[in-house]
């Protein structure tokens, strides 16, 4: 049984996961991480710090709090051989650089999003992207969320440069000409790749992306209504991270 501790217990995607891999038979969430006392412990002991566990009693080490947290995390798992399982996004140059470091030292999962369905909506979108003229994305999240595009719809956008490149067609080009407001046309995530970012109470986690050529329009639309979406995402890196040395960006290599 893989003995789980989660960093960011207190957090809403912390509970989440608190709740979802602790009701998976060959998990055991032994300890939430936080500052704060979480609400729900679900079996397991609260710790204000990784430094308060035995290393011994921890096999992986999931992090959703905030940048400045996986990079606590990245130094401890690294320090012990604990593996890392991160889903937080917004990591500066410098702090990605700690999780690189510590993939050096123990297995790194890192992706921007654990929903399968986000992971097989870029596997499409990348299909997709070879045969249509244009492409912008959508993404829509709750408004607590404090970065702004998500990793999710940089990810998809990466995904849809590499294959249109790999298929030898240009950068697109913005037909527009003038803004009556500046930035009205979202956000260039590269190669003309466009990201408009929507942040709204009620919302989770949502992302378009739409595709237009001559005469029809093509969109992949998933949306992730509750955080136990990306339990069974996680639960794949879990499995993973102890035969996936190095660190390892995203979770497709684990979808078949």
């Amino acid at each position: 049984m893989k003995r789980i501790v989660i960093v960011g217990g207190a957090g809403r995607m912390g509970q989440a996961l608190g709740e979802g891999l602790g009701a998976i038979s060959e998990f055991s969430v032994t300890a939430l991480v936080d500052v704060h006392e979480p609400r729900e412990r679900f079996g397991a002991i609260y710790q204000a710090s990784l430094d308060d566990l035995e290393p011994g009693s921890v096999d992986v080490v999931v992090d959703f709090s905030n940048p400045e947290g996986v990079v606590g995390s990245a130094g401890w798992c690294a320090r012990h051989g604990v593996g890392l399982v991160i889903g937080a996004t917004g990591l500066s140059e410098e702090q990605r650089g700690a999780v690189e470091d510590a993939g050096t030292k123990t297995g790194v999962i890192m992706a921007s999003n654990f929903s399968l369905g986000a992971v097989l909506s870029e596997r499409f979108a990348a299909m997709a992207a070879p045969y249509f003229d244009r492409v912008e994305v959508i993404e829509l999240h709750h408004d607590k969320k404090v970065d702004a595009p998500s990793g999710t719809s940089l990810a998809a956008a990466r995904a849809i440069r590499d294959a249109r490149k790999k298929a030898g067609l240009a950068p697109l080009v913005d037909p527009t000409v003038r803004q009556t407001v500046a930035g009205a046309r979202g956000a260039d995530a590269g190669d003309g790749v466009m990201i408009h970012s929507v942040r709204l109470p009620g919302l989770v986690a949502h992302q378009e992306i739409l595709f237009g050529g001559p005469g029809e329009g093509l969109t992949i639309r998933h949306d992730s209504y509750d955080r136990q979406s990306f339990v069974q995402g996680v639960a794949l890196a879990v499995r993973a991270v102890s035969s996936a040395p190095g660190l390892t960006i995203g979770i497709d290599s684990f979808v078949s």
